[in-house]
């Protein structure tokens, strides 16, 4: 919705904002995840939508260690995002560790088990109680 906005309008940036929060706000509510690539448009601080060259700029710079960066900075609040540019970075929700059919499954327990530890517990809790009942012993 809020690049629809900013289509029609540039100069819509409150409302576009507004849409943005709103998102942010029911993903944090209802305890999603969002993924990546909307997190990478929207500004942490200032929650505006960042499109290149309407409300951010875009620049790509050689960090250290000759690793290329690319640098997104909000036009309304001046907060900067930094992401490599290397082309075997992987993001951790796409590695294959991060998928959930790739977890191992925990190993039900038998059925004879978790009877026999049933069956052994009321026979210590009668020895108990009948301990309490006859002190002298």
């Amino acid at each position: 919705a809020a690049h629809c906005v900013l289509a029609q309008n540039p100069e819509n940036v409150e409302v576009a904002r507004f849409y943005c929060y709103t998102q942010k706000t029911i993903a944090k509510r209802l305890v999603l995840r969002q993924d990546p690539s909307v997190k990478r448009t929207i500004c942490k601080r200032c929650c505006a939508l960042l499109i290149p060259g309407v409300t951010a700029t875009v620049r790509q710079k050689r960090g250290p260690r000759r690793q290329r960066l690319t640098i997104i900075r909000c036009l309304s609040c001046g907060q900067t995002k930094r992401f490599p540019n290397n082309p075997k970075h992987q993001l951790w929700v796409d590695q294959p560790e991060a998928q959930l059919e790739n977890q191992p499954q925990p190993e039900p327990q038998n059925l004879s088990s978790k009877a026999a530890a049933q069956a052994s517990e009321p026979q210590k809790t009668s020895s108990v109680a009948s301990s309490a009942q006859n002190p002298s012993s």
